[in-house]
């Protein structure tokens, strides 16, 4: 007796499945940013396998290590991206490889023999010079003024414009000490942040 052929595990499908599983849950397991890192990510590696293979899409049992170093080559060489970013993207295609692997739809894992490390980066960081500059700076558009000034709350505050974009005026609220406080669940950490919310740190910056 024939069995039947045993059915193909497709990558854009497992991908898209697992992205749509995500959007479902954002707000609650997941950001907003995570999803949309997911979603660039398939873009990606639908561009790398039409590019590469001219496929849109490609039988997981197909991917090995060889795969995976042509698509780490793809996002450095197409898409300029500096190191770490091509790091992320391939810990994000991981995740879908390592999907698989826990349905038992592929049993070697590809990523064995693959090595990709995140490399320190000096950060830059603006004198007081430089933000009092920024600061005095005149813009005709008033949406740049906006930016500049919400970029402005960042620096003071120590808050990520994530969660700066989300703030509410119920998060600020007056201390026992008669000062503003701003208390916010950061969304990177999941922690608490209770932060000294002072005007009067604004008042030189004002044009």
């Amino acid at each position: 007796m024939i069995g039947k052929a045993e059915k193909a595990h497709m990558l854009i499908d497992i991908f898209r499945d697992h992205n749509s599983k995500m959007a479902a849950l954002v707000c609650k397991d997941f950001a907003d940013g995570t999803l949309e890192r997911y979603k660039t990510s398939l873009c990606h590696t639908q561009q790398f396998l039409n590019s590469r293979y001219s496929i849109s899409d490609i039988d997981i049992k197909k991917i090995d290590h060889s795969f995976i170093a042509e698509y780490d080559f793809f996002l450095r060489s197409t898409y300029n991206c500096a190191n770490n970013t091509v790091v992320k993207y391939i810990s994000n295609f991981g995740k879908i490889i390592r999907i698989c692997l826990s349905n038992g739809w592929i049993t070697a894992d590809p990523f064995a023999n693959h090595k990709g490390k995140i490399k320190t980066v000096d950060r830059v960081y603006l004198s007081k010079d430089e933000i009092q500059r920024m600061a005095d700076k005149s813009f005709e558009i008033d949406r740049l003024g906006q930016v500049r000034d919400v970029f402005l709350f960042c620096c003071f505050t120590g808050l990520a414009y994530v969660d700066v974009k989300k703030l509410k005026t119920s998060q600020i609220t007056k201390g026992l000490d008669g000062e503003q406080w701003i208390i916010i669940n950061r969304q990177k950490t999941e922690g608490r942040s209770v932060i000294v919310f002072n005007a009067y740190l604004f008042m030189d910056l004002l044009p």
